[in-house]
């Protein structure tokens, strides 16, 4: 199993949208994929359909009480695709791994028994560089940035990376950067233009070519609880995903 954690510390990034959307590409193109929800909010979760009251057990009750992972996972209607759904429950992780020994590879560990199961584990991370966004970044293999042209974006994302290093440096091990992912884009805007070639000057090949423009049906898909494919197929916001997870792949294949 291939894992991949979407990770920013900054909110309204496209990164739940990023996590979805690229969990089905990756199960239309033929991948078992299993979508691990780790933000509070249950964005991902709702993204997919899923009420308030599908949301536990889910990733909390398997990361905080030891519930075993195989029955809190459940399938999505998307053939392929299962869900290990998030809840405000995660919103006390730090508090309560805090004393865990080995708190920074819980995740990993309880994960274990369903890595055979998939092809491919997308981590949705909370926008925070707490307990669980480090846990994800220690189980994942690769990490991707969704990040919005503007200035406080690139401030930020300049931080996110320092914190990976340090958490590399500190436990030994984090993912690898597969790269950074442009979203929101509006070239409508100069300072799109601005920004965009500042990161792809300074970060170079570490920024797909595929950018995510702002698109109303990626807007829409969730609160239809469907995946911008089933929502609108023949969407930009779908082409987009589609070319997104096609060089995703191409990455990993070249890693």
């Amino acid at each position: 199993m291939i894992a991949l954690a979407l990770v920013n510390n900054k909110g309204g990034v496209g990164k739940t949208t990023s996590a979805v959307n690229l969990a089905a590409g990756l199960v239309a193109e033929g991948y078992k994929v299993l979508l691990a929800d780790l933000d509070a909010q249950g964005s991902a979760s709702l993204s997919l359909g899923l009420s308030r009251a599908d949301l536990s057990p889910g990733a909390a009750e398997v990361v905080l009480d030891g519930h075993p992972v195989r029955g809190a996972i459940r399938a999505t209607y998307v053939e392929g695709l299962d869900i290990l759904a998030g809840s405000v429950r995660l919103a006390s992780a730090d508090l309560i791994l805090s004393n865990v020994t080995g708190r920074e590879a819980v995740l990993r560990a309880v994960l274990g028994p369903i890595r055979a199961d998939y092809d491919f584990l997308v981590m949705d991370c909370p926008p925070s560089l707490g307990l669980l966004t480090v846990n994800a970044l220690t189980t994942a293999d690769y990490f991707l940035v969704p990040i919005t042209p503007d200035y406080l974006a690139l401030e930020g994302l300049v931080n996110l990376l320092d914190a990976v290093d340090r958490v590399r440096t500190n436990i030994g091990k984090a993912a690898d950067l597969l790269g950074l992912v442009l979203t929101m884009v509006d070239h409508r805007l100069n300072v799109t233009a601005e920004i965009s070639e500042l990161i792809r000057r300074h970060y170079g090949r570490q920024v797909f070519r595929t950018e995510i423009r702002g698109n109303v049906r990626l807007k829409e898909a969730p609160s239809y609880g469907r995946t911008i494919f089933d929502y609108d197929r023949g969407s930009t916001g779908a082409e987009a995903y589609r070319a997104l997870t096609q060089e995703v792949l191409t990455r990993i294949k070249k890693a």
